[in-house]
């Protein structure tokens, strides 16, 4: 084992140490590895040591590099140091974090970083949170919360029940609401379709004027950070409305609620903190590893009360026990993640994190504007949206990029324009990085538009 793991840590760091020097997405000769892997099951054994290198000889030149400083295509943060070594230690550790006798140490852990969670986020002390997947199951698991609390107003325990036969619920979403947040609402039997649009402004923000009238059987989802435009919805208009009816308000929050960590963008938040219920994930801008979403909800008895679960053979007793606040039973330790990168970051640190992104952001748009591309989206947070002209000219850009390695940037539709999105959100991203990146993308465009013109 001590000579496997040293291996691994030597080929985990030869790979961190060759991200700069490769292309960001894998050349079509580095996916054609991925072949390798294949082929009949073997019907003997292989030495640890040999799956290993067949994993990193023919995977590793084949991933994208996201850890990476220029990876611009999704809101994905690299993983910070501090939370690959933990992420490392907590699979050495194979604990079961489902109840506090599982895992003494995960239990407390979670309940830590839960804690650290709410102030940095600046949401009700008292709220109950849930380690969970992603963003999608996060709000799957803040949505059942609402679900539960509001039907019991209306006198139904859907927990016993079901929803055959019981009040019909409504849900009130804006017009530019995530596409997993529908898909949570689809799980919950509450309908992907069967929902109240609001219409909103040109940067896909909510109308607070256009609500419909709001009633206690109502749950308003909220968007913090529209993942094109980056832009928030007026929470504080929302949430007002929405408490006077008695109605639950849910936040998706996936990237966006991390503004209100950073005191210069923590106003593009205000107002969320009134909400009922937040969705955020931690692998985007806490810059843990993947598979770290995180819900809360204020009330932490109806958190509660949706999801625990009880058996004979399971010890309760403890103040919180982390299997009664999510949807899994048997789950990794992910909570130590997010832990480890909000003690290694501080409250300070991840403040001048999202800054600087936001900042760098802002530099993209400076210098794809002056060269007379069309910023379609007011960068107010670490989203830029930019057409290249028309559909054709833009996808040609597009492709130019994935091809020339320098950096990667997703493509996307925003005002009816295909355009190129660019989401900075990594704690390794440099200024350096920015200008590197920028300069390729307009050496591009020109070679794109000189093709264009021939």
């Amino acid at each position: 084992m001590h000579e496997l793991l040293d291996d691994a840590a030597r080929r985990a760091q030869r790979y961190l140490d060759g991200l700069d020097d490769r292309p960001v997405f894998p050349t079509e000769a580095m996916r054609a590895r991925l072949r390798d892997l294949g082929g009949p099951l073997p019907a003997e054994p292989t030495a640890a040591r040999d799956v290993l290198a067949l994993l990193d000889d023919a995977a590793s030149p084949a991933t994208v590099a996201s850890a990476g400083r220029r990876y611009f295509g999704f809101v994905t943060g690299g993983a910070l140091p501090a939370t690959v070594a933990a992420s490392w230690l907590a699979t050495a550790w194979d604990q079961n974090c489902f109840t506090s006798t599982m895992s003494p140490a995960v239990a407390a852990i979670e309940q830590i970083a839960l804690g650290w969670l709410l102030e940095v986020l600046d949401l009700p002390r008292e709220a109950g949170g849930a380690f969970v997947t992603g963003a999608t199951m996060a709000n799957l698991t803040g949505l059942a919360a609402a679900r539960r609390a509001v039907l019991a107003r209306a006198g139904w325990d859907v927990d016993e029940h079901g929803l055959q036969g019981a009040p019909r619920l409504r849900v009130v979403i804006g017009a530019e609401a995530h596409s997993t947040l529908r898909k949570a609402l689809g799980l919950l039997g509450l309908g992907r379709s069967a929902v109240e649009l609001v219409p909103v402004d040109a940067q896909g923000r909510m109308r607070a004027d256009a609500l419909p009238a709001l009633d206690d059987r109502t749950i308003v989802c909220v968007q913090a950070g529209n993942v094109n435009s980056g832009a928030f919805d007026p929470a504080s208009e929302i949430c007002a409305a929405a408490r006077a009816a008695g109605a639950w308000t849910h936040v998706d929050g996936a990237f966006g609620l991390w503004a209100a960590a950073c005191p210069s963008r923590a106003h593009l938040a205000r107002g969320v903190a009134d909400a009922d219920s937040w969705a955020t994930d931690a692998h985007k801008w806490l810059n843990v590893p993947y598979d770290s979403g995180i819900a809360i909800v204020r009330d932490a008895a109806a958190l509660r009360g949706a999801l625990s679960i009880s058996a004979p053979y399971l010890p309760q007793g403890a103040p919180r026990e982390p299997g009664d606040f999510t949807p899994e039973s048997s789950r990794r330790a992910r909570a130590v993640e997010v832990w480890a990168a909000l003690r290694s970051l501080g409250s300070r640190g991840l403040a001048e994190l999202i800054e600087r992104n936001c900042r760098q952001a802002e530099r993209f748009a400076e210098r794809l504007r002056a060269a007379g591309h069309d910023v379609l989206n007011d960068v107010v947070l670490n989203q830029v949206v930019v057409a290249f002209g028309d559909e054709a000219a833009t996808r040609a850009v597009l492709a130019r990029v994935a091809a020339d390695g320098t950096c990667w940037c997703g493509p996307t539709t925003w005002g009816g324009r295909a355009a190129m999105r660019i989401s900075v959100s990594s704690w390794a991203t440099t200024d350096a990085d920015v200008e590197r990146s920028i300069d390729a993308i307009l050496a591009c465009a020109q070679d794109a538009a000189r093709a264009g013109a021939t």
